[in-house]
């Protein structure tokens, strides 16, 4: 087998036909960042020489290319190298990649991406987000998000695979009713039946109040060897990764096999079936957060540091002094009636101008008219980032965009359709940037 650095074969009719010089060949070759290597076995090509997913195309970038499925070429190379690593997976909601933006900015990481390409077109297939976290032996922890951006298929193949292979998979529970909560966890459960499923412990983290997710859990584990544990609700990324960190070291603690392929029999897979637990499901005690072992942790980051959000952000004296000026400048465009910056993850607002709507009332269906754009573009494989939204109603018109510079912040302003033009009004919206450009204006 021939590979290049890029994935594509290096043959051509034309080069058959026509050898290079001896100097065009060198002038060539210096130019390329890796010669074309012979791997010597699968092995060698899976491993791509580094024992790591992906061979490094820049600082915070990995490349990986396949010729299957993006999911089926994950779970081969879970399959071959064996990776210890945590997956977080969002039922419901959309709280993991919140989560590991947290943990890179309190562990000074950046956050890391793999992507899936096509052998051969260098096509991206799927891109996988992770965060790395140094532990107490020296090694490298990865905590991936499911949140993958993939047509859905892959999509959801990736998400299953990385839960399937992870040694702890944790589920983010949204604010969603109990009834749909239940149907939504089915496929989680029917997956881990079907195998193969090399991963033994789940961890379901409510972030609102769910009465009877503990219950939930200890159904979707039944008659499986995973145990599946409930902590209370949490609100906060320090919260999250204080229950994920404490599972952690139990599973360090109690030496729990790694569900790797070879070992413990995985469910859903030939050979005798795999044994039930017999305690599937088990809470937190909800009085008090659970503290990990000083010795048995591998993590250096106990508790995890605060991270500064964007309402923290807005208390510096000079955030807040060019947010009042956005505001106040955009009040005064020609047809804006109301126009308020609020705080996304919270629905919260933080300055207001203008008339009615009210400040409240822009910031929460501002947040929730986001959300459901985000949830939809993830849906149909269009990506992750903020969307940006002009609408216009019967006598009004809607401008929703991110604030710049101020990460988690957005804009929601009202515009009356008889004095304002959109498209003039969100070029003129577009000229206010220009506020956050030099802090002494």
């Amino acid at each position: 087998m021939t590979i290049s650095n890029n994935g594509r074969s290096n043959w051509s009719p034309l080069a058959a036909a026509k050898p290079l010089a001896p100097d065009a060949w060198q002038a060539t070759r210096a130019q390329t960042a890796q010669a074309t290597q012979f791997q010597r076995d699968e092995e060698d090509y899976l491993a791509n020489g580094t024992g790591d997913i992906g061979r490094r195309v820049g600082e915070n970038v990995r490349e990986l290319f396949v010729s299957c499925a993006p999911d089926q070429a994950m779970r081969q190379q879970f399959e071959h190298l064996h990776p210890e690593f945590i997956a977080v997976h969002d039922l419901g909601g959309a709280s993991s990649q919140k989560l590991l933006s947290g943990l890179a900015a309190a562990s000074g990481r950046a956050m890391q991406k793999l992507i899936v390409r096509r052998q051969g077109y260098g096509t991206p297939l799927a891109t996988l987000e992770f965060v790395e976290l140094a532990t107490a032996v020296g090694t490298m922890l990865r905590v991936y998000t499911t949140e993958v951006e993939a047509d859905t298929s892959s999509r959801h193949g990736l998400a299953r695979t990385l839960l399937a292979f992870s040694r702890l998979g944790v589920v983010m529970v949204g604010d969603l009713p109990a009834h749909l909560i239940a149907s939504a966890l089915k496929p989680l459960r029917d997956d881990m039946i079907a195998g193969p499923w090399h991963n033994r412990h789940l961890l379901l983290l409510p972030l609102a109040s769910v009465g009877n997710l503990a219950s939930l859990g200890a159904e979707i584990s039944r008659g499986t060897s995973v145990t599946v544990r409930t902590s209370p609700q949490v609100a906060r990324p320090a919260e999250a990764w204080a229950f994920i960190e404490a599972t952690w070291a139990r599973l360090r603690e109690q030496g729990a096999p790694a569900g790797k392929p070879g070992g413990t029999n995985p469910i859903g897979t030939a050979g005798a079936a795999a044994p039930v637990a017999t305690a599937n499901a088990r809470n937190f005690p909800p009085a008090a957060m659970p503290r990990p072992a000083a010795d048995a942790s591998p993590l250096t980051m106990r508790p995890m540091p605060a991270v500064p959000t964007a309402t923290t952000k807005a208390n510096a004296p000079v955030a807040e002094q060019l947010l009042e000026t956005y505001v106040r400048k955009l009040s005064e465009l020609t047809g804006m009636v109301s126009c308020c910056v609020f705080d996304i993850a919270a629905g919260r607002e933080l300055h207001h101008a203008g008339a009615s709507p009210g400040a409240a009332d822009l910031a929460m269906h501002g947040a929730e008219l986001l959300a459901s754009m985000t949830a939809t573009s993830r849906t149909l494989g269009l990506g992750h980032a903020l969307p940006e939204a002009a609408i216009t109603l019967g006598a009004h018109h809607l401008l929703l965009r991110a604030v710049p510079k101020h990460p988690g912040f957005a804009l929601h302003a009202v515009l009356d359709k008889s004095h304002a033009n959109l498209t003039l009004a969100r070029l003129q919206v577009l000229r206010m940037d220009s506020v956050f450009d030099d802090p002494d204006q």
